[in-house]
């Protein structure tokens, strides 16, 4: 009997020791934390560029004929007016002489019609002839005009035609692939050559309907205007360029809009066709910076913990402004003085206690 009372006290001092060791509290562990870092920062966006030269234009044949002489060759730099092709002239040289001829047979014929117009006057004046005979010749008059008013015509399109045997630079520029050289036979309309003038450049870029907003906001300030170029082997081009224009409508396969860049090119290492890497600069005055690790993600939601006056953590929905390199820059969900669990995030739940291992200089650590 003692024994089975022996056997049941040890039961029961059993089961009460494992009771108490269940329900004794586990200590909390320790996490670092950190607090938001307030800092004036600069952020950069890439946007791929096509560069145009500030004018390029094909120069055609508006004549047919032969290429006479080629006088500028390929890459040569050339005045505004400076003759650059010269197309067989003859035929259009005879056409300007049948047509001065034609001008001055209508001239005289007009002129001959003006004094039998006089004459008829003064038979009419003495009743000598009709009216319908002074009428005849005042509409003879008018016929004899339009003859010299289509000569003249003639004359004019006869010389132009002749002024196209020399074609000319529209403006100062550089002169590119010459495809006929000297004795090609060109129709009307064959391409010549094409110039450009690449003392300024355009970058064409675009950006998202987001990034057009947040320019909008900050347009009026040089700094936003200012933008740098990375050409293609990774070097960054000499000058600074400025946003010029915008176009008036989004695409509405990409939902971007085209922004035009300006670029001085004195040394004309731009040219025309290339391409690059639009660099915009934009400027944060106390911006909320908090590190990417400290973060996750709930339906497309970002979330951080918060630490409370308990030190147990809270769960909070933040609002960024943008992604940086390691760190979000904040719009809303956090203020300066409060606390977020910087590491560990996947060992923890909102409620839990922590002891809390303050990280200093954290921008420092992430950034090396």
């Amino acid at each position: 009997m003692k024994q089975i009372s022996f056997v049941i006290t040890a039961i029961l001092f059993s089961i009460t020791t494992a009771c108490t060791t269940q329900e004794k509290p586990e200590s909390p562990d320790t996490y670092k934390v950190v607090k938001p870092i307030i800092r004036d920062t600069v952020y950069t966006h890439e946007y791929i560029a096509e560069i145009h030269a500030l004018q390029n234009v094909e120069l055609r044949s508006r004549i047919a004929g032969f290429v006479e002489k080629n006088i500028a060759d390929e890459g040569q730099s050339v005045k505004e007016g400076q003759v650059l092709f010269i197309i067989s002239g003859r035929k259009y040289q005879q056409e300007l002489l049948k047509a001065e001829a034609a001008t001055k047979s209508a001239m005289a014929e007009l002129k001959s019609a003006e004094i039998e117009l006089e004459n008829t006057q003064r038979l009419f004046d003495k009743n000598i002839i009709s009216k319908s005979e002074l009428e005849l010749s005042k509409a003879k008059i008018e016929m004899r005009k339009a003859s010299v008013i289509e000569a003249e015509a003639n004359e004019a399109q006869a010389e132009l035609n002749l002024s196209y045997t020399k074609v000319q630079a529209p403006f100062a520029g550089i002169i590119n692939r010459i495809p006929n050289k000297t004795g090609s036979l060109v129709e009307e309309g064959t391409l010549l050559t094409s110039i450009s003038d690449s003392k300024d450049m355009l970058a064409y870029f675009n950006i998202s309907e987001k990034d057009y907003i947040d320019y909008l906001k900050t347009k009026d300030k040089k700094e936003s205007k200012e933008v740098a170029l990375v050409l293609v082997n990774g070097d960054e081009y000499d000058h600074l360029g400025a946003v010029e224009t915008v176009e008036s409508e989004f695409d509405k396969s990409t939902g971007n809009i085209a922004f035009r860049a300006k670029f001085p090119n004195p040394k004309g290492i731009l040219k025309h066709g290339s391409s690059g890497k639009i660099i915009e600069k934009k400027h944060i005055n106390k911006a909320l910076i908090i590190p990417q690790k400290s973060t996750f993600e709930i339906q497309d939601k970002l979330y951080v913990f918060v630490l409370n006056k308990n030190n147990e953590l809270e769960q909070r929905n933040i609002i960024p402004q943008m992604r940086l390199p390691h760190v979000y820059i904040l719009e809303s969900g956090l203020s300066p003085e409060e606390t977020i669990l910087f590491e560990g995030i996947q060992h923890v739940r909102a409620g839990d206690k922590i002891i809390p291992d303050f990280v200093s200089n954290w921008l420092l650590n992430i950034n090396q």
